[in-house]
């Protein structure tokens, strides 16, 4: 390294870049479409549309109600790649805000599958606990 060139500073080695390096942008398509849970007899959430537009990330999920699928609602999310650089994203996360309940989404492919957590905090004073679950979602 010559003495006029620095360094980024950093938390962990896969977070080091040179600065000046232009990282190419996280590009959401390999997460993009209809996201199916695998399990017919879930409680928790049984689909998850992910869209772009302009760069920004949609997420709507819809959780296990009945007759039919709670929409919670289409909300902004983050994309994130496997390294700083950018590239394919490999990962999302959204916070859903429902008043009586606070939920961040997450899911990250794991080959063809996407598997999605939800952590959730109640806000309303009920003394529930805060709880996580998971699925898997395939594409439709």
């Amino acid at each position: 390294m010559s003495t006029t060139e620095t360094v980024a500073k950093f938390n962990k080695p896969a977070d080091a870049l040179k600065v000046g390096l232009k990282p190419s942008p996280v590009m959401p398509q390999s997460l993009l479409g209809t996201w199916l849970n695998v399990n017919a007899q879930t409680r928790d959430i049984v689909r998850v549309v992910l869209s772009e537009t302009n760069g920004v990330l949609h997420v709507q999920a819809f959780g296990a109600c009945v007759p039919t699928p709670c929409n919670w609602g289409v909300v902004n999310g983050l994309t994130y790649s496997a390294s700083v650089s950018g590239g394919p994203a490999i990962a999302f996360s959204a916070n859903y805000a429902f008043g009586f309940k606070n939920t961040i989404l997450t899911g990250h492919l794991n080959g063809d599958e996407l598997i999605v957590e939800d952590f959730n905090v109640f806000e309303d004073g009920s003394g529930r606990s805060a709880y996580f679950t998971q699925g898997t979602f395939k594409k439709s």
